[in-house]
């Protein structure tokens, strides 16, 4: 991966930036909806602003430019989206994510992010690995899941017509979301958010021990 020096600046108008732009106005629309209580569109506008986040680094990996406003809006981007999203929830009730849940998942971010530039300022390298790439998908999986349970969508009926007899002519089925659903998906979320920022940690420490001592 090229240096920052080497990378051009880049504009918002670049197709990655832009896209990513938009996936910033979609989460600022999904926190007024949620402010509205409107649970079922802020669900979604989550769904939305969380799909495009593979598409603008896609997009510059395969046809360009890789700028450097780009490595900063995407990380921007993907930790407002993740951050305020748990921070509305843990403030609903009944959401399944409790204040403290959203404290460890701010305090990981505000720590990696602190870290990275640490690492990266004294010219180490502090790349994404797997864990923190399975570490959003989780919370992105969590924090649905729980919009879904909040919104009127958690109870499905289907109707379906069926001329074997009179008497089932009409059959509902009822699909609920299990609150025991969400539960194991937001656990999971917190304890690979706490492993990431472990994993985190440990390299960050690595690359500074490391790092040779500079000459005056």
């Amino acid at each position: 991966m090229p240096r920052n020096s080497e990378v051009p600046l880049g504009k918002l108008s670049d197709p990655p930036n832009a896209i990513t732009a938009s996936r910033l106005a979609v989460t600022v629309a999904c926190f007024v909806f949620l402010s509205l209580g409107w649970y079922r569109v802020g669900l979604i506008a989550f769904v939305l602003a969380a799909a495009t986040d593979w598409a603008d680094g896609y997009w510059a990996r395969r046809w360009g430019p890789i700028t450097r406003l780009g490595r900063v809006l995407d990380p921007l981007a993907d930790k407002l989206l993740i951050c305020g999203t748990f921070t509305y929830l843990a403030a609903i009730p009944d959401s399944r994510i409790v204040p403290w849940m959203a404290v460890v998942v701010l305090g990981r971010e505000f720590l990696v992010t602190t870290l990275r530039a640490f690492v990266e300022s004294s010219g180490g390298d502090f790349s994404a690995v797997w864990i923190g790439k399975w570490k959003f998908v989780l919370q992105v999986i969590a924090a649905a899941l729980s919009l879904l349970y909040i919104s009127p969508w958690r109870t499905v009926n289907w109707f379906t017509s069926l001329t074997l007899s009179p008497q089932w002519s009409d059959l509902q089925l009822t699909v609920t979301l299990q609150p025991g659903l969400v539960d194991a998906a937001v656990w999971a979320m917190v304890a690979l958010t706490v492993l990431s920022g472990i994993t985190y940690t440990r390299s960050a420490i690595a690359a500074m021990r490391s790092d040779p001592p500079h000459q005056d």
